[in-house]
């Protein structure tokens, strides 16, 4: 009987994906379901197979077999019980990938334990409101990061070290999960776009089930694919898209260590031989802008990106140097993945610059503010029908003909302009056609006169002149609107990020507003 990994085409996707067939794919059943055991144990058979391949910023590569994590994986969770941690309690840890880690991940998993994976460039305040609100009875951690975990009050901190790793090698091998699939697993932070003070979104062991239809048709994972995630597994992307969900299906996963860097990324990428990566829009923009891709032979097949739209630039990139279409798919941490472009699927058209359809199953509408439905191509709020009711996702979009969504940016990203009505992301594409513009963002700040006005922050290789900005005013109006351009234009080393690499506007916004405030005084 044919398994949903056994089909790659999108009429198969529309025939027979439905939540009784993703529950075949794995050991457990509705009641009792371990996450740990479902991506390490039973894929552990002794020969070696590897699981994760780690690209480390510094050059070095590391390799780790399902059988060494699933091993580490079992003595650490029988160390965790030895120290009294009890299953519910939840173990924080603030790792770069590595051996310790996966085992702290799964270790935790195994033993009823709620893993609690931190982003390792954290400061102390970072660190300080996540551990107030989650209550960790254990940190593990590394002696880089030592010193800033001892300052929070009242934290038990574990240095993931060779020590540690002596220490948790007496135990046996194997440790028996008694987990249900509705036992809490995972508290995952989102990278603060949305809100001041952090939240865990608290996930159960059989949110693994459900992550497998964002696996299936938004990354395009099968066995066989050689997949790379260079996201981190802090957070959402790299956790669930890049690590859990091959894992969960047995299929060799790679990630990045370290400070970033795109070309070390590309290597990666040939030395492996990836045939599938997902990656954060960023992550394939600073490839393009490295200038390096044509120094590498690729072997992809299927790619898809996350976080935020492509440009049209980057999205050329893509496809003249990997050869493969690249597929969006769309989601955020609350609601998870809902639309996706099926890479794999050579049935599926893959639309340039489209969000892609809904994941099987799932119903989503444009609607417009009174909660009628748009007409095609008109831009409205995307709804999603969940709990028998349209919840918004408090982005924009716009269907066309063919069923297609397509992004038109967050409901605060419009700007409006003596009555004109403007996209950020619309002119922030255009703006990044230009080859003096390596990065930019879009914000609408206070004007007397029209009420808001557009104002760009560029990142650029030329040096900042009244010209540059002039060249750049006629290159967007001319391909926009005369109305649909920067008045203002303000030229910046860097762009202020999210841990997960979005740009964040919030601050931005925030950053005028205060200046506008300290204007009035």
């Amino acid at each position: 009987m044919k398994k949903l990994t056994d089909y790659t085409s999108f009429a198969d996707a529309q025939a027979h994906a439905n939540s009784a067939a993703l529950w075949e794919l794995f050991d457990g059943d509705r009641e009792f379901l371990n996450i740990a055991h479902e991506c390490m144990t039973r894929h552990a058979d002794g020969s070696g197979r590897t699981a994760v391949r780690i690209a480390h910023g510094d050059g070095t590569d590391e390799i780790l077999s399902f059988d060494q994590v699933a091993a580490g994986s079992a003595q650490f969770a029988h160390w965790l019980v030895e120290n009294g941690i009890k299953p519910g309690d939840r173990i924080a840890f603030m790792l770069e990938p590595s051996l310790p880690f996966y085992i702290s991940l799964f270790g935790a998993m195994m033993a009823g334990a709620i893993s609690v994976p931190l982003f390792t460039l954290f400061g102390l305040d970072g660190l300080r409101l996540r551990v107030d609100d989650c209550k960790p009875s254990l940190l593990v951690t590394n002696d880089e990061k030592l010193d800033t975990a001892k300052q929070v009050e009242g934290l038990n901190v574990v240095v993931a070290n060779d020590a540690l790793l002596a220490d948790i090698a007496r135990f046996p091998s194997h440790f028996e999960t008694k987990s249900k699939a509705t036992d809490l697993a995972v508290f995952q932070y989102t990278s603060g776009t949305t809100r001041e003070l952090p939240a865990a979104v608290k996930h159960t062991h059989r949110s693994l089930v459900t992550l497998m239809f964002a696996a299936l048709y938004g990354t395009g994972i099968r066995p066989g694919d050689e997949y790379f995630c260079p996201s981190s597994p802090a957070w959402g992307h790299g956790l669930w898209h890049g690590t859990l969900a091959p894992l969960g299906l047995g299929v060799t996963t790679g990630t990045f260590a370290g400070k970033f860097d795109a070309v070390r990324l590309m290597k990666a990428l040939q030395d492996y031989k990836i045939t599938n990566m997902s990656a954060a829009a960023t992550h394939y923009r600073m490839m393009k802008n490295s200038g390096k891709g044509g120094d590498f032979t690729f072997a992809m097949k299927k790619l898809s990106f996350t976080g935020e739209p492509c440009d049209p630039a980057t999205l050329d990139f893509i496809q003249d140097t990997f050869h493969t279409a690249p597929c969006s798919m769309y989601g955020t941490t609350e609601i998870g993945v809902v639309l996706v472009n099926f890479p794999g699927a050579e049935d599926y058209v893959v639309k340039p610059g489209s969000l892609g359809k809904p994941i099987p199953g799932l119903k989503l509408e444009v609607q417009r503010a009174d909660g009628s439905t748009t007409s095609a191509n008109e831009v409205g709020e995307l709804m999603l029908w969940k709990k028998d009711r349209w919840e918004t996702t408090k982005d924009l979009a716009r269907v066309d003909e063919d069923g297609y969504l397509y992004h038109c940016g967050r409901a605060d990203d419009v700007i409006i302009s003596a009555g004109w009505t403007m996209s950020a992301v619309e002119i922030e594409n255009t703006l990044l056609k230009h080859d003096a513009v390596d990065e930019v963002a879009v914000i609408g700040v206070p004007d007397e006169t029209r009420g808001q006005v557009v104002k760009a922050f560029v990142v650029s290789p030329r040096p900042s002149s009244d010209a540059l900005i002039e060249e750049l005013q006629k290159f967007t109006r001319e391909r926009l609107a005369q109305h649909e351009f920067p008045r203002i234009v303000e030229f910046v080393s860097e762009l202020p990020k999210t841990p997960a690499g979005k740009v964040h506007r919030k601050i931005l916004r925030d950053r005028e507003a205060a200046k506008a405030v300290a204007a009035a005084e």
